[in-house]
């Protein structure tokens, strides 16, 4: 998505950006310090700081009938799992909060960078685990075997598609400004998708050993026509998981949509 930008051909209208290439965990726990002024988060992480930022609309990582998936060596039920230590990629990510709305309240679990999930369970030091980004494709590979794909139980329970990350900018960089940045980001969005090889080739470049076929195939599930814009199903789909959290207690105070208009 940001290709754009790298490649210099889009134009920034004065705007400078420095990469910050880190871990959506990471990510979120520098939003909660106000650290970055535009930033990658997850949608579970936006209620903490939604003082601080607005939901930028274009940038955001929706899975319509797919999502994080929950493996162990051998399939486990939602009542089996409910008793079992689950390894998760951080408490402030979509999908820990989903799973917690799958099994229906706080279960055992234990945070790990995501990208040392999968070696967790195979190796048999954890039951369970919780996996996001290129594990939902690459797991079976290991030998694990899903439990549950928390995408297709969403689209199952909601009929919508499951928000997981988001884009947001701090408040106070002023309503002109944050107008003028949203119209820059969305240029950059749409020139990596017009010229997706370029924009592959360069996102290659932050992978984690991910071959170019398996990466083109996880781009493809989440950088998409909703990427650009939510639209109304993808603005449904936010407030109807915000809410959902809000009624089983995720957050101490209301929750508020705002975007960047």
């Amino acid at each position: 998505m940001w290709w754009g930008l790298a490649s210099g051909i889009v134009d920034t209208r004065g705007f400078e950006f420095e990469p910050a290439i880190e871990d959506i965990q990471t990510l979120n726990e520098l939003a909660l310090e106000g650290r970055l002024e535009v930033t990658a988060i997850s949608l579970a992480t936006y209620p903490l700081v939604q003082d601080r930022y607005m939901l930028l609309p274009h940038g955001a990582s929706m899975g319509s009938g797919y999502g994080p998936v929950v493996v162990g060596a051998r399939p486990f039920t939602r009542d089996e799992l409910r008793e079992r230590e689950i390894v998760i990629p951080g408490r402030n990510t979509t999908a820990f909060l989903v799973l917690k709305m799958y099994l229906g309240g706080e279960f055992d679990c234990r945070p790990l960078p995501f990208d040392q999930i999968v070696d967790e369970v195979t190796s048999g030091r954890a039951e369970a685990g919780l996996l996001i980004h290129e594990g939902q494709l690459t797991y079976e590979a290991s030998g694990l075997k899903k439990s549950v794909d928390l995408g297709e139980w969403w689209l199952l329970e909601t009929g919508l598609p499951l928000p997981l990350g988001v884009n947001v900018a701090r408040r106070d960089l002023g309503a002109d400004t944050l107008a003028s940045l949203s119209e820059v980001l969305r240029a950059s969005i749409e020139a990596g998708l017009e010229h997706r090889r370029e924009a592959m080739e360069y996102a290659m470049r932050f992978g984690h050993d991910v071959d170019a076929e398996l990466a083109d195939r996880f781009v493809a599930m989440y950088v998409n026509e909703l990427t650009c814009d939510y639209g109304d199903e993808g603005r449904q789909a936010v407030q109807e998981l915000l809410s959902r959290a809000e009624r089983v207690g995720a957050y101490d105070e209301p929750v508020r949509v705002e975007f960047v208009q």
